[in-house]
């Protein structure tokens, strides 16, 4: 017979919360200021819940150890919320390896598309793929994400172009967030290029009249769930007419607007997707004054990806700008061919050298403002009661290390847990 309670993590050195207000997102001063409990427990029901969170004694004084399935004592250690990987593009066939040595050699990322690889390459890979092969490589990579930390991560389709592999890819990540612990926020991406052969009208057409018709009627007949819409907005690709044609048909669905927008070229996506009520824009390494501007008064997030700048060797996203303004930043790995990085850790590394953001701007991000990007901040991104049981355990003394240590994400993290369940104990793998 099962306990009242799932999970008891007690006596932790500290107990990183990020907020204990209910905030849905936190901007400028917010970010700077967690909120930490030093010596403090967390208590999650059989729900998956967190029912409670706290000073260690008050905690133990009101539930008794016996309640609890399993008890983690975390004396010495940190606790923090799961990491929420806002922007992946993880579901794809085809390894592009080999536009890495062309990237160094100093080919840009329109160098690789027109020389037909990029995204094109993997189209033709993943529209070949069985979904078996798609969801065995989508699973192993989801696992590896959460050994690195992420409990919720945005999963994207995007390399089928056409109706037939743009469902496969929605089928397999939907099997994904039935068959595994990770939580997975679901984005049909049908314009993320423009099919080989087509022009930006027809492809626009197909998106409208084809795909976005019948994703509608699986997502009323329940077999598909779908959560946001996305687009990439870009010179050569889909231009603001395009853009705001999909966008607007996916929002007159019910989905969230989640888009790439101003990542090669000034394009005012910042101003469009604030103007749609864009929940959030991803990239944004040229986003102009007036759009931080109007998204900052929208309060549509910023989903940052340093690792793509890193990799193509771009300007980096302008955090400190967008913070200085009020704007909701996020993070995300950016995982996919072209930015291979499973790992939330590294890519808050990345945010403190390369955009110059704090260790707790970083954290804030890849927490509830990355849970925010997604519509889930009111049950995800920190530790407060009624919200999901999704945390990280930390074999350090102080929950800055998660940043500040490089790589070695086994020896660090001792636990993740999701939903009150431990999904990782790296205790087990090393000693093995």
């Amino acid at each position: 017979m099962s306990n009242n309670y799932k999970l008891l993590v007690k006596n932790a050195k500290q107990v990183v919360l990020i907020c204990s207000s209910g905030e849905k997102f936190l901007t400028k001063h917010g970010m700077q200021n967690l909120c930490v409990i030093e010596n403090g427990s967390v208590v999650i029901g059989s729900d998956g819940l967190i029912k409670a969170v706290g000073p260690a004694g008050i905690i133990s004084a009101q539930y008794p150890e016996l309640s609890f399935d399993k008890v983690i004592d975390a004396a010495g250690m940190c606790v923090l919320p799961g990491l929420v990987d806002a922007h992946t593009h993880p579901v794809w066939a085809g390894d592009r390896v080999h536009e890495f040595a062309m990237k160094l050699a100093g080919a840009t990322y329109m160098d690789v598309h027109r020389a037909g690889g990029g995204i094109h390459f993997t189209v033709e890979h993943t529209q070949a793929a069985g979904s078996l092969e798609l969801l065995a490589s989508l699973s192993s990579r989801l696992l590896r994400m959460q050994r690195a930390g992420t409990t919720l991560v945005e999963c994207k389709s995007g390399y089928g172009l056409e109706l037939h592999t743009e469902l496969k890819m929605l089928q397999v990540i939907e099997e994904a967030r039935r068959s595994l612990p990770i939580n997975i926020s679901s984005t049909y991406c049908g314009a993320h290029a423009v099919p080989k052969g087509k022009t930006v009208a027809e492809a626009t057409e197909d998106v409208l009249q084809v795909q976005l018709p019948e994703l509608k009627e699986r997502m009323s007949a329940g077999s598909l769930r779908v959560d946001n819409i996305d687009v990439f907005c870009e010179e050569g690709v889909f231009d603001l007419g395009s853009t705001r044609s999909i966008l607007q048909a996916g929002k007159d669905l019910g989905l969230n607007i989640n888009f790439h927008g101003d990542e090669l070229h000034p394009m005012n996506s910042a101003q469009l997707g604030a103007e749609l009520g864009a929940l959030a824009i991803s990239h944004l390494e040229e986003v102009t004054d007036e759009g931080i501007a109007a998204m900052a008064t929208a309060r549509t997030a910023a989903v940052l990806l340093p690792t793509t700048a890193y990799i193509l060797r771009l300007p980096q996203p302008r955090a400190r700008d967008m913070l200085e303004a009020g704007v909701i930043v996020a993070l995300g790995s950016d995982f996919n061919p072209n930015a291979y990085c499973c790992s939330m850790p590294v890519v808050m590394h990345l945010a403190c050298v390369n955009m110059r953001m704090s260790m707790s701007e970083a954290l804030a991000a890849a927490t509830i403002n990355a849970a925010y990007a997604l519509g889930c901040s009111h049950t995800h991104g920190s530790l407060e009661v009624n919200k999901h049981g999704d945390l990280l355990v930390l074999n350090a003394a102080r929950w800055e290390h998660l940043i500040y240590q490089l790589g070695g994400h086994q020896e660090l993290i001792r636990y993740v847990v999701i939903k009150g369940n431990v999904v990782v104990d790296n205790d087990k793998i090393l000693n093995l």
